[in-house]
């Protein structure tokens, strides 16, 4: 009895190091987003201002999702190496400099461009996080747990409410706000984040590493339904505002609110997609998630009218996307030996957030073209219906203990 008195307290530490971890994180992955997503709810303004094509409004929204994707690969492997704790706050303070550098560049178009490479380094921490949590918690408790850290991506809400509004007082005010939060982040991070006693640091080569994730045929199966449920996601996340704008004929401060409840939406159900997938297996999860969005595709692509239908439309959309991006990594959690979830981590999330660069070039092209949006929500209906049946037939079979 003495001994199990003595050893108590042991797991409620490890479990308030858990819950610590995954609270930090999540506040690090929603401030990254937010400055991520700077550009778009002000690219309405930037258009103006610059006098942009829909292409090139389009093309300067769609680079930072571009570079903050394919900069998850090596952020997810470096995480294996190096371990959160220092991967989290460095990160977070380097995104402090494209951010401060959006305003001597906001008057240029090719400095815009250039600013929103570098700002895709805020779009790098979802492969930093994801490790970090799943590190932390059991594998019944690892669903919800990634669910709630996946809540982080409503700092595309969080921008798309707030952005347009500060910067009516001020058009720099949103940059030194995000900036000034982001380092004080940082530095607290540097303290709370700790990496889980146990991780096994692998001693091969960063390529090497990324090479056996790679040779993984699950990593793409993964990866295809990613892009599919998160990638629709920041797809809107980044050109919502605009075809509200464009299509419904919204001001850009009530185009950037619509937006956001879209994105609270997805953050919502992305922890409702975790929570079940602990409890069913997480493939016929993302199946219907996926069906449900699709379904909502084809009735947007008929151009409702906004009240009702349209708004049920998108919003049912947004719960299918959301539940799908939740489930698919409860799935990665399950497949993936420990040591290896940053690399796999790292090109499943790249694949969805490229997931979520094309759509809204695609979009943009396509409205020069032909004046409207419903090819481009009936190709998302397609991939979605697609990814749903591969999740049915093919990814339950996976066993649940990977």
């Amino acid at each position: 009895m003495e001994t199990t008195a003595a050893q108590s307290p042991a797991p409620v530490r490890r479990e308030a190091a858990a819950f610590r971890n995954l609270i930090t994180a999540t506040v690090g992955f929603t401030l990254t987003f937010w400055a991520w997503n700077l550009v778009s709810p002000l690219s309405g303004a930037f258009k103006d201002r610059l006098d942009l094509s829909s292409f090139q409004q389009s093309l300067l929204v769609a680079v930072p999702v571009l570079v903050g994707s394919l900069g998850r690969v090596p952020a997810g492997a470096l995480t294996d190496r190096f371990g959160a704790k220092l991967m989290f706050p460095l990160v977070s303070a380097l995104t402090v400099v494209p951010v401060l550098l959006l305003i001597p560049a906001k008057d240029n178009y090719a400095a815009m461009l250039a600013v929103g490479f570098l700002l895709g380094l805020g779009g790098t921490t979802f492969a930093i996080g994801i490790p970090l949590v799943n590190s932390w918690f059991p594998p019944a408790k690892r669903g919800l747990a990634l669910g709630i850290f996946g809540m982080g991506m409503g700092g595309v809400a969080l921008s798309g409410y707030f952005t347009p509004r500060i910067a009516e007082h001020d058009v720099n005010l949103p940059f030194w706000i995000v900036a000034g939060a982001l380092l004080v982040y940082s530095l607290l991070a540097a303290v709370l984040i700790t990496d889980h006693p146990d991780r096994k640091v692998p001693e091969d080569s960063l390529g090497h590493r990324l090479g056996q994730a790679g040779r993984l045929r699950v990593t793409w199966e993964l990866s295809a339904l990613y892009a599919i449920g998160f990638g629709g996601i920041v797809a809107f996340g980044v050109y919502l505002p605009t075809y509200l704008k464009t299509w419904y004929e919204m001001s850009p401060t009530e185009a950037g609110t619509k937006a956001a409840g879209f994105a609270l939406v997805t953050v919502v159900f992305r922890p409702v997609g975790g929570w079940l997938s602990d409890r069913i297996h997480p493939a016929l999860v993302t199946a219907a998630a996926l069906l449900l969005a699709a379904l909502m595709a084809v009735v947007q692509a008929f151009d409702p009218p906004l009240y009702p239908l349209g708004t049920i439309a998108l919003l049912a959309m947004a719960a299918g996307l959301g539940t799908a991006s939740g489930s698919v990594f409860a799935l990665v959690s399950q497949v993936t030996p420990q040591a290896a979830v940053g690399s796999v981590t790292g090109i499943v999330g790249a694949m969805g957030g490229l997931g979520g660069f094309v759509p809204p070039l695609v979009m943009g092209a396509i409205y020069s073209a032909k004046s409207s949006y419903s090819i481009g929500f009936m190709l998302l209906s397609d991939l979605a219906l697609a990814g749903a049946v591969y999740a049915y037939g093919r990814m339950r079979t996976l066993r649940r203990d990977g």
